[in-house]
Parts: C-alpha cells; structure tokens; sequence
C-alpha cells in the first residue's frame, strides 16, 4: 500500500523543480506504482524482494520539492 501512495506521489510532485527532476520524480513513481500493481494483482509467489530505499527514496525527493518550492518563494 505504502509503494503504491509514494508512487502517485512522486509522480505527482512537479511544481518548482526543473524538468529533469519533474522528469526523474515521474520515472520512479510510474515504477513504484508499476511494482505496486504488480505485487498486488499479478504476484501469486510467496515471497517478494524489497529494498529499503522504496521508503526512503520517496521522502527524499518530497524533502527536496519542498526546499525548492520554499526558496522559490523566498526569493520572489
């Protein structure tokens, strides 16, 4: 459930950033979501594989959208 939330989230982030992180927010957060649906409707196994960067790498570049979007107002 967590994969599947900080995939549309990073997919969705974009405001104040430049288009290679917009870019670069929307490609991992197609994959985790990609992941998502895939572990929750195809994956019939028994176990699965996760890294821990799958919680933290959301939480990054949301810390890092929010410094962009606040030094942007900062400085208009």
């Amino acid at each position: 459930m967590f994969l599947l939330v900080s995939g549309l989230a990073m997919a969705a982030i974009g405001g104040g950033q430049s288009a290679d992180e917009r870019l670069l927010n929307a490609v991992f957060g197609v994959g985790f979501l990609g992941y998502a649906v895939y572990l929750g409707f195809i994956f019939d196994g028994g176990e699965y594989f996760m890294f821990f960067y799958a919680f933290i790498l959301p939480v990054l570049m949301l810390t890092r959208f929010v410094r962009t979007l606040f030094g942007e107002r900062q400085s208009a």
